[in-house]
């Protein structure tokens, strides 16, 4: 399946790394993991795009949870993570032809990516914390053995990856990043 689908195209990820990567390895960054589970290649390919982004999970210095939404909560939006029903309200169809177009899509791509990556990690249970680029106060707590983010109460599926920058959370729902 085609992750941009009928709309502008979005230029092709960078191949994901290959560099080994362990549970906790002390020189692997979250850059090197992102790609390594399948069911999150659809997110991980935006943050390849996002050049603020990759450069964060590549950096030893800034630690980072990523919230990576599962394949199957992309493709369930009403409109692609770079699309903005203002953008269409304001400009119409063609909100996204053309260079300025590409512009906004970047943009919007950006928010969306950013939304899901915290500026912290270890991220304590119960500590407020704000994603990058987003001013509403997220934490997590345990519910029945799940962790949920809240206030959204978005479980999440499992840590696939815990490095030296930080972790990588699959998550069931793409967070609200409008």
């Amino acid at each position: 399946m085609d992750p941009a689908g009928p709309g502008p195209a979005i230029p092709p990820s960078k191949p994901a790394p290959e560099h080994p990567s362990s549970g906790s390895g002390g020189d692997v960054m979250l850059s090197d993991v992102m790609g390594r589970d399948r069911s999150i290649n659809l997110f991980a390919g935006f943050v390849r795009d996002i050049e603020s982004a990759s450069n964060r999970l590549d950096d030893s210095s800034k630690n980072t949870t990523v919230l990576a939404p599962r394949n199957s909560a992309i493709e369930k939006l009403p409109r692609k993570p770079w699309e903005d029903p203002r953008d269409y309200g304001a400009l119409g169809p063609n909100a996204y032809e053309g260079e300025d177009g590409q512009d906004r899509a970047h943009r919007n791509l950006q928010r969306f990516v950013e939304a899901h990556m915290v500026p912290l990690s270890p991220w304590p249970e119960g500590k407020n914390a704000k994603a990058l680029g987003d001013d509403q106060t997220i934490w997590w707590e345990e519910k029945n053995g799940v962790k949920v983010i809240q206030p959204a109460g978005i479980e999440v599926m499992s840590i696939a990856s815990t490095v030296s920058n930080g972790q990588v959370w699959i998550i069931k729902d793409v967070r609200n990043y409008a």
